[in-house]
């Protein structure tokens, strides 16, 4: 399968990258052997893999050469690539793909290079890291761009002005992908949902015990969400137990109603629930209900990430239950979180129902309405995550 073909499939893809060391952090894994890292990417949902051929990260063209001989993963060769031979060069060591850096070559040579590629049989990654670099990215028609969060001159990361470049350069059948600054299944789906392709991961993985366990764990699903918080140390709790989403109720008739979205550290996403209309209080995303004009909440929400549609909460009618509720979850298209009565005790069953992308609980959870039993919490997560 071609590169670009191994990213179009549905879902959140992956490209696991292979490196050494890097500039910014010294050296990660000087130990790492290629040969057994590629497969075990491979093994645990890799859609393909990156391959360091640059001294700065320890890495040589064998790297890839090794790479091809143990997969037939598609490799992404990534260096700092400016003429013909270097590609060339790339695909005759068993690259499917050549990364392209716009912040270092003008839009003549990126052409050019790209024209190349093609007439080789070599897919290319144009990388942008603003604006500007992604407007010429759109005017080449690069067909897949990677928006990079690290800046290569200072190596700050700036993952807000990442996913907002994301969601500008996603559509018109462009393949998108967010590179860097993706240590957690939260960070991950804050890509997926601003409307990347994929993600490429490499500290984090190369940074890992077991590198393989840690990418199977950032794509799975579904993430877990722990609503009607209204204390930072009960915040404080459901992060340190591994939630994803961290949800705060701004409805007045509720009673587990937050005074405001809490500090949420950015390993997770906050989520600001409205009944109604909703407010800007800088929160991840948004959970708006309409409303019914009697209940505090209606059964579905919408969930919004800067006003636009990303998903649907679904969830039982307000102090009642409904024994289809599962059923009618598991029909409905798109990404879905599920809400409604549960708990340690059934999401397992809950997950193995509907299979949603998101799983969230609130009452379940707590000791009186908007105070969290912290034991419950950690259950509720350890049961949804295992």
């Amino acid at each position: 399968m071609r590169f670009a073909d191994a990213l179009a499939q549905p879902g959140l893809r992956a490209i696991a990258e292979f490196k050494r060391r890097s500039p910014s952090l010294g050296d990660i894994r000087p130990d790492a052997r290629i040969e057994q890292l590629v497969p075990e990417y491979a093994a645990n949902g890799a859609s393909a893999v990156s391959v360091l051929v640059d001294a700065r990260f320890a890495g040589t063209i064998d790297d890839l050469r090794a790479a091809r001989a143990v997969s037939g993963v598609p490799l992404l060769g990534k260096g700092f690539f400016s003429t013909e031979d270097h590609l060339r060069e790339l695909r005759e060591a068993g690259a499917d793909a050549a990364l392209l850096i716009l912040r270092d070559l003008d839009d003549e040579t990126c052409a050019r290079l790209m024209r190349y590629a093609t007439e080789i049989g070599l897919d290319t990654l144009v990388e942008a890291h603003t604006d500007e670099e992604l407007q010429r990215a759109v005017s080449l028609r690069a067909p897949i761009v990677g928006v990079n969060a690290r800046d290569l001159s200072t190596f700050n990361i700036d993952r807000r002005t990442q996913l907002d470049l994301v969601a500008s350069a996603a559509g018109d059948e462009r393949i998108v992908i967010a590179e860097s600054a993706v240590h957690t299944r939260a960070q991950a789906a804050a890509a997926e949902l601003a409307g990347a392709n994929a993600v490429l991961v490499g500290t984090s993985l190369m940074q890992a015990d077991d590198p393989g366990a840690k990418l199977r764990d950032l794509l799975s699903r579904p993430l877990v969400k722990v609503c009607g918080l209204t204390r930072q140390e009960d915040v404080d709790a459901a992060v340190e137990a591994g939630a994803d989403m961290l949800g705060f109720i701004l409805v007045e008739k509720s009673p587990r109603r937050a005074e405001a979205v809490l500090d949420v550290p950015d390993t997770a996403l906050s989520v600001a629930v409205f009944v109604g209309a909703a407010e800007d209080t800088g929160a991840d995303l948004v959970q708006l209900y309409p409303d019914d004009g009697g209940t505090v909440r209606s059964r579905e929400a919408l969930l919004l990430r800067d006003g636009a549609q990303v998903g649907r909460l679904l969830d039982q009618p307000w102090q009642e239950r409904d024994p289809a509720h599962w059923r009618d979850a598991a029909a409905a298209e798109g990404r879905i979180v599920l809400a409604g009565g549960l708990g340690p005790e059934n999401v397992r069953e809950a997950i193995a129902a509907v299979h949603p992308w998101g799983v969230d609980a609130a009452s379940s959870l707590e000791t009186e309405p908007g105070i969290k039993d912290h034991a419950r919490v950690r259950a509720f997560i350890e049961e949804a995550r295992r």
